[in-house]
């Protein structure tokens, strides 16, 4: 580690005398940009330990319900790709229409191709570091010195002169401690951030888009469902009020069906406002306005449940998840700062050139004699400021050790998503054979209920009953066919949602290779 320099700086200029200093100086330069190293830590990506699995018994399928959309078996293979159009395995072309229109228009997409573009050209700027700084002038004036001066600067000893000087600057600060280098280091990691971000937004686009047109169908069908019930516990209601009139009925069963048809109808506003919601967020979804909601009205038998699902080892989904790799490249940038941090503290050398020429007229500016020229170089560090630059370094270093555990905390983060899904996929499908169950046996119900009708054994009320009870079991068995479809989704965005595969989005050396599993990070640097 550098010692602290005292606050002050030390120049050191020397000025060229003849034309071979250009050479010299340029020398100087080219062995100064060779021989310099670039102070602060390498990076190295974070190394880990293998695991095979997210959770401690993998699945091997879940539960089939057959004859029953979203109710075949899905089996997990951990040598199947995962394609970046994932959601063509719903099998669903209006689905597959509205995701590529939401690709295609949505602001928050656009927003951060535009952030991309944004550091890409900052990464870019900082390169110009690189380069010796050039720059061109010309200076008019008019100028007059007193009677009594000892050295008049024209040589026809005038007093009152124009002076018109053209000139051209040339400066250049070899890169000798690697500031530059580690600058623009870090700011190429903070480019690859911003891009996996990037990778994030568009994945969760679709994700979000696929999850809300199934949100869609299941309300859609459970508002159908739920009309139908309020239709029959209506007319249950009118036939008790008949019997009351005649006196089969008392007024507490006439109140008790009114009190279930109220219940029924309050529950008829939220379904009707979480549909509009989903509608309308469909619509912002492709850069609509909530007005202009897709016309495709979507239904659960609409869609065809992916029966095999990818897995991804532990350390692909490292080296595949878009957060993962955003916090490395994060991990990346704050290692870079150290170096940058460590170079300021050090001595800086800058080598200046300039050329031109001088006269009293405009018109003599360009004629023999009127050039003029110089070259020198100057070196100055830091002695003393109050420890600010010390203390810098130490902050550096704690940006780097923050950034490391919040790598930590994503990957545990990310591996967690996946084993909850890998859970709640399990259980969808117990919940779904539970539930169609429960509507096959209502069913059974209501048919048995409708003959002893018909055969005068039951009363049409009995039917009633037995067509609500059908049509409640209907909502659960809709609602655990939802859960599937959505649970689904979240696998394919939890292991990543295969951004590698798509040659616009994944450049070269982006494709995550297979690497070490991973469950522990280390998170060291080396010098």
């Amino acid at each position: 580690m550098p010692l602290p320099w005292l606050n002050a700086r030390a120049p050191a200029a020397a000025a060229a005398s003849s034309p071979t200093a250009w050479l010299r100086l340029g020398a100087l330069a080219a062995a100064l940009a060779l021989t310099g190293c670039a102070v602060g830590p390498d990076f190295k990506p974070p190394s880990a330990r293998a695991s095979d699995s997210y959770v401690a018994q993998p699945p091997p399928a879940t539960v089939a319900t057959p004859d029953l959309a979203a109710g075949a078996a899905q089996h997990f293979e951990r040598s199947a790709a995962l394609p970046a159009d994932w959601w063509t395995a719903f099998h669903s072309a209006p689905l597959n229409a509205l995701i590529e229109q939401a690709l295609a228009n949505n602001h928050d997409l656009k927003a951060a191709q535009a952030a991309l573009a944004v550091a890409h050209e900052t990464t870019l700027s900082g390169r110009g570091a690189y380069a010796p700084s050039v720059s061109a002038g010309l200076s008019a004036s008019r100028e007059q010195d007193p009677p009594g001066a000892l050295a008049p600067v024209p040589s026809s000893n005038a007093y009152l002169y124009n002076l018109f000087t053209p000139q051209v600057s040339v400066s250049y600060v070899p890169d000798v401690f690697g500031l530059n280098r580690r600058t623009v280091e870090s700011l190429a990691a903070q480019e690859d951030a911003v891009r996996y971000q990037l990778l994030a937004t568009q994945i969760t686009l679709s994700a979000n888009v696929v999850a809300a047109a199934v949100q869609e169908a299941s309300l859609q069908a459970q508002l159908d469902a739920t009309q139908q019930l309020v239709a029959i516990n209506r007319h249950m209601l009118e036939i008790l009020e008949r019997q009351l009139a005649k006196g089969y009925a008392s007024r507490l069963d006439v109140a008790a069906q009114t009190t279930q048809l109220a219940q029924l109808n309050a529950t008829l506003p939220p379904l009707v406002m979480q549909l509009q919601q989903q509608q309308h967020l469909l619509a912002v979804l492709v850069g609509r306005t909530p007005g202009e909601a897709p016309p495709a009205a979507f239904t659960l038998d609409g869609f065809t449940l992916p029966a095999t699902l990818p897995l991804s080892l532990p350390s692909a989904l490292v080296a595949q998840r878009p957060d993962v790799l955003q916090a490395e490249a994060n991990l990346h940038a704050a290692s870079a700062q150290i170096g940058v941090a460590e170079a300021t503290r050090l001595p800086q050398i800058e080598l200046t050139a300039n050329a031109g020429r001088t006269a009293l007229a405009i018109g003599e500016v360009f004629k023999p004699g009127s050039g003029l020229w110089n070259l020198g170089a100057a070196i100055s560090a830091p002695i003393f400021q109050g420890g600010a630059l010390m203390h810098q370094e130490r902050a550096a270093k704690a940006a780097y050790v923050q950034a490391a555990e919040q790598y930590r905390s994503t990957v545990l983060t990310a591996f967690q998503n996946v084993a909850d899904v890998l859970s709640a996929l399990q259980q969808d499908a117990e919940g779904l054979k539970a539930a169609a169950t429960a509507a096959d046996a209502a069913k059974t119900t209501l048919d048995l209920s409708q003959r002893q009708w018909k055969d005068g054994y039951a009363g049409y009320l009995a039917v009633l009953g037995a067509e609500q009870a059908a049509l409640q079991a209907r909502i659960g068995l809709v609602q655990a066919q939802a859960s599937r479809y959505a649970d689904t989704v979240a696998l394919f965005q939890a292991l990543g949602g295969g951004w590698w595969h798509r040659a616009d989005l994944a450049q070269d050396g982006d494709a995550p290779a297979a690497a070490a599993d991973t469950t522990s990070i280390r998170g060291d640097h080396e010098h």
